[in-house]
């Protein structure tokens, strides 16, 4: 039996000039939350992947018997193709998404050119996070956090419940992480809210300070909880993040910087 998608969740590939970006979706969400980021890159000009990843974007059953291994290999296999094809590469996230990319510029250094962020996840916060090694075998999900979104009307295609086996995976992920900081050195773009209701500001400065990054640009994101990308901060997230890419390319590498510069 073919496995069903979530509407909006299929992966998407945008062939274009010689500058990738690997754009890298959330915990339990989808590519739905970021495709318009994709997009507007794809739009103007920019060779964009954006990977499904393992165990997303069809039932929380599918996600259940995946961890953060698998979901690492599907973004690292993805900025290989993308390098195969392209001079420059960077790499985009949103929350867990966000620390995908971090640990990639930590173990592929000038590989990537740069990365862009918004509300990476630093930790799984709470009480409750400490009680995960154990609890995952007596329950299998709890409630989901999908649409945390402030802009009326918009969701965000994602799981309403969150595997806890997933989740504990996810909470080793980040401690580990943590302890690889100091290894992501290249130019990094961060945007994060100060009203977000999955990932608080205290984990966007743990990053900051403790990347050895010396390039480091920060934007608040005023007007959007968690999936800014979706909110209504994202035209400000679009336009950061293409001018963050052609700050760091050439004029020639970079098609319509320009015109959309």
């Amino acid at each position: 039996m073919p496995v069903l998608l979530l509407p909006g969740a299929e992966p998407f590939r945008h062939e274009g000039g010689e500058v990738g970006v690997l754009v890298c979706h959330g915990f339990t969400g989808s590519p739905q939350s970021v495709r318009p980021w994709a997009d507007y890159l794809a739009e103007r000009g920019l060779t964009v992947s954006l990977p499904l990843l393992p165990g997303h974007g069809t039932r929380w059953q599918d996600m259940a018997i995946t961890g953060w291994q698998d979901w690492y290999a599907e973004v690292d296999r993805e900025l290989w193709r993308l390098r195969e094809r392209c001079r420059q590469v960077f790499v985009c996230g949103l929350s867990m998404g966000g620390a995908l990319a971090l640990r990639l510029a930590a173990h592929h250094g000038d590989a990537i050119s740069g990365i862009a962020l918004v509300n990476p996840a630093n930790k799984v916060h709470g009480l409750a996070a400490r009680a995960l090694p154990v609890v995952r075998h007596l329950m299998p999900t709890t409630k989901g956090i999908a649409s945390d979104i402030a802009k009326p009307g918009v969701t965000e295609t994602g799981y309403d419940r969150v595997p806890l086996h997933s989740a504990y995976s996810f909470r080793r992920f980040l401690q580990q992480l943590d302890r690889e900081l100091p290894q992501v050195t290249q130019p990094l773009l961060l945007m994060h809210s100060p009203q977000d209701h999955v990932v608080p500001p205290a984990d966007s400065a743990r990053i900051l300070a403790r990347v050895s990054s010396l390039d480091v640009t920060e934007r608040l994101l005023e007007n959007s909880f968690h999936v800014a990308t979706l909110d209504h901060d994202a035209p400000k997230i679009f336009e950061e993040t293409h001018a963050f890419i052609g700050r760091l390319t050439t004029a020639a590498e970079l098609p319509g910087a320009a015109a959309h510069g």
